[in-house]
C-alpha cells in the first residue's frame, strides 16, 4: 500500500531508488534494514485472512462514502516506480462509519499484481488464496497531518479490493478506459491527465460494500509505518483477464506485491454480513465439536468401520509374507517434486506435482501416484509420544505418511476401493548425538514453517529437496502391511499400509518446529482395534528361518535386536 505523492513529500521516508520488490539489493526480506524502517515490527502488513479464525464484529456497520461516484475526482495517473497510482483531488472524496473512528480524505488508490504468466499478485490472501490482483484506495484522517497520521494506529485507512481475473467480460467501461492508459506512462514518474470519464465507483462496480473484514496493521511498502486500520472486502471486483493483464505487460513492473506478515496476535474480525465458515468440524484435542471418540458422527463417516486406523502392531503376532519383496520408488529422488506446503488446519502437508513421483512392488498389485506426505506429532517437548501406529504399544516422537493413489483410479474411485490408497509410514524419532545424520533436507523444509503459520496457508517451495532426502538412509525393505483406512475423517477403508520398520532419525529441536508454528498438539488418533485383520510382515522384517512352530520365539527374539 503505497503513501500519496503528497504525503511521501512530507514523511521521510526511504527514497524510492532504495527499495524493489525484486531486481534490486532491498527486495521485502531486507526491508527491515533501511534506515528508519519499521519494517520488521510485529503488526505488518498484509497478512493471510484464516476466515475460521476471524470474529464477527457486531459493532462495524456500513460505511458511508461521500464522491465516490464523482467522475470528476481522479486527477492523475502514474507510474511512480513501484505500482500505477490515481491521484485524486484534494478533499473532494471521504469515508466515515464502518466502524472507523472519524472521517478520512481520499488521496490516492493504487494496484498490486503478479507477472505476465498470469500469477496472482494480490498483497492480502484469504485462506491462502492470493487474486490475480488488488486495489488499495488510501486515505487520512481528517484533522490530522501526515506526519500526526504516521504516528497513530488509525491514522490511515485503506481499502482493499481484491480483483479477479475473468475468462469472459466486455472490454469497455472503467477498466478498459483506465488500462488504456498504461501505456502512456510506461517507464514514466509522471503525471498524465485523466479524461475523467470513470468514478472510483465506476472501477468497483457492484462489490458488495458491507461484507468486509478489519484489522490493525501497516503500510506495505517501506517504511512501513504501524498506522492503518485496514478494510478488506470479502467480494472481488470481476475484471477481464485480458485488462488485467495489461498491468504487468504494458507496465515495466511484475509482481509488485509485499509477502504476507505473521498476524502475532491480532485478532482479525469481520462485519455482521460477513458469512463466515462454521468451526472446525472435527480436531484432535477435544477443542471442537467432534473429538477422535466422535469422528463416528460426522456425515457420511466411516470412522466406526472394523478394519480401521491406526494400529498397534504386535510383533509377536505379525505373520512373514514371501510376496513383500523390495519397492520401486520411482523419482523419489527428484528434489524439485515438492509444490508447496500447507497448513491444513490438523497437519503439515507437502503437495507434490501431478504424476511425477510414484511407488510400485512391495507386494502392491498397482503402480500408485504419489500425492502428498504430511505428518504427525506430539508436543513442544522432545520426544514426546506423537506417532499414529505403536509397535508392541511403543508410540515413537513423530511418524510420517506418504499417500499414494492407485494410477489407474480417480482419487473419487480410489477412496470407494479397498486397496484405492497405498500410504507409507515411517516413524521418526530423535538423531542420537553419538551418531548424527545429515540434516539438510529437514532444515530446507522447516524454515518454510514460519510462512505457514495459518490455517489453510500454503508457500511455494523453492529448495530443492527430495523424498530420499527426508528419509535418508532408512532401510525400506524392512516392513509390516495390512489393510486399513484413512486416520481422518471420514477414515474410509481404502488404504493398504506399508509401515517401515527402521526409524528416520531428525534433530530433535526441528521435530519441535512442527508443533511450534502450527500450533497444533497431539496430532494423532487413538489406537483402533485389529479385529479380524491379519498385519503381515517382510522375510527380513521377522527374520525367520525356523519351521512356523518356532515362530513366536524367535520373532520375540528378534525383537530385542532392532
Amino acid at each position: 500500500m503505497y503513501l500519496p505523492s503528497l504525503v511521501l513529500s512530507l514523511v521521510a521516508l526511504v527514497n524510492c531508488s532504495d527499495w524493489c520488490y525484486n531486481g534490486c539489493a532491498n527486495t521485502p526480506s531486507s526491508w527491515k534494514n533501511l534506515p528508519e524502517s519499521s519494517c520488521g515490527k510485529k503488526h505488518q502488513s498484509p497478512i493471510n485472512i484464516v476466515t475460521r479464525s476471524v470474529v464477527t464484529d457486531h459493532l462495524l456497520p456500513n460505511f458511508t462514502f461521500v464522491n465516490f461516484s464523482s467522475e470528476n475526482t481522479i486527477k492523475s495517473i502514474t507510474n511512480n516506480g513501484h505500482t500505477v497510482q490515481c491521484t485524486l483531488v484534494e478533499n473532494e472524496v471521504e469515508v466515515s462509519g464502518g466502524g472507523l473512528n472519524g472521517t478520512y480524505s481520499v488521496v490516492q488508490f493504487h494496484f498490486h499484481w503478479g507477472d505476465k504468466d498470469y500469477h496472482q499478485g494480490s498483497e492480502h490472501s484469504i485462506d491462502g488464496y492470493r487474486y490475480q490482483m488488488e486495489m488499495h484506495i488510501v486515505s487520512v484522517k481528517k484533522g490530522l497531518s501526515v506526519d500526526e497520521a504516521t504516528t497513530q494506529a488509525d491514522g490511515f485507512a485503506v481499502f482493499g479490493f481484491f480483483i479477479n481475473a475473468t475468462e469472459d467480460g466486455v472490454l469497455s467501461g472503467p477498466w478498459y478506459t483506465l488500462t488504456a492508459n498504461l501505456t502512456n506512462i510506461t517507464g514514466s514518474v509522471f503525471d498524465f491527465e485523466q479524461n475523467n470519464t470513470f468514478s472510483i465507483d465506476d472501477l468497483i462496480g457492484n462489490v458488495d460494500r458491507t461484507r468486509f473484514y478489519r484489522y490493525y496493521g501497516s503500510l506495505t511498502t517501506p517504511n512501513c509505518s504501524e498506522a492503518v486500520v485496514w478494510t478488506i472486502f470479502q467480494e472481488p471486483i470481476q475484471v477481464p483477464k485480458e485488462l488485467t493483464h495489461l498491468f504487468s505487460t504494458k507496465v515495466e513492473l511484475i509482481n509488485t506485491y509485499r509477502p504476507t506478515e505473521d498476524l502475532n496476535g491480532r485478532q482479525v474480525t469481520a462485519s455482521p454480513a460477513t458469512p463466515l465458515p462454521p468451526a472446525h468440524s472435527w480436531c484432535y484435542n477435544y477443542h471442537c465439536d467432534h473429538d477422535p471418540s466422535q469422528w463416528f458422527l460426522l456425515p457420511e463417516s466411516h470412522c466406526d468401520g472394523k478394519s480401521q486406523s491406526p494400529i498397534n502392531i504386535n510383533t509377536r503376532s505379525v505373520m512373514p509374507d514371501n510376496s513383500l519383496n523390495s519397492f520401486t520408488f520411482t523419482n523419489f529422488d527428484n528434489k524439485q517434486a515438492i509444490k508447496y506446503i500447507a497448513n491444513t488446519g490438523h497437519s503439515v502437508e507437502c503437495v507434490l506435482k501431478d504424476d511425477l513421483v510414484e511407488v510400485s512392488g512391495g507386494g502392491l498389485k498397482h503402480i500408485y501416484s504419489t500425492v502428498q506426505f504430511h505428518f504427525h506429532w506430539g508436543t513442544e517437548v522432545q520426544n514426546s509420544p506423537g506417532s499414529e501406529h505403536t509397535v508392541d504399544s511403543n508410540r515413537y516422537p513423530m511418524e510420517m505418511h506418504i499417500v499414494s493413489k492407485r494410477k489407474n483410479l480417480t482419487l473419487d474411485e480410489a477412496l470407494k476401493t479397498s486397496d484405492g490408497l497405498a500410504v507409507l509410514g515411517f516413524f521418526i524419532e530423535t538423531q542420537p548425538t553419538s551418531s548424527p545424520s545429515d540434516q539438510t533436507a529437514w532444515k530446507k523444509l522447516t524454515q518454510y514453517f514460519s510462512a505457514i503459520r495459518n490455517i489453510r496457508s500454503q508457500v511455494e517451495v523453492k529448495e530443492d529437496i527430495s523424498i530420499n532426502d527426508l528419509l535418508g538412509k532408512v532401510n525400506r525393505n524392512s516392513y509390516y502391511r495390512y489393510s486399513g483406512s484413512l486416520t481422518t475423517p471420514l477414515c474410509k477403508e481404502a488404504v493398504v499400509w506399508t509401515i517401515f520398520q527402521e526409524t528416520i532419525k531428525v534433530d530433535g529441536n526441528l521435530m519441535t518446529m512442527f508443533p511450534k508454528y502450527t500450533g497444533f498438539h497431539n496430532v494423532y488418533r487413538p489406537i483402533q482395534p485389529l479385529n479380524a485383520r491379519t498385519v503381515y510382515t517382510t522375510r527380513s522384517a521377522s527374520c525367520i528361518s525356523a519351521p512356523v512352530l518356532l515362530y513366536p520365539l524367535l520373532v520375540c527374539f528378534c525383537a530385542h535386536f532392532w
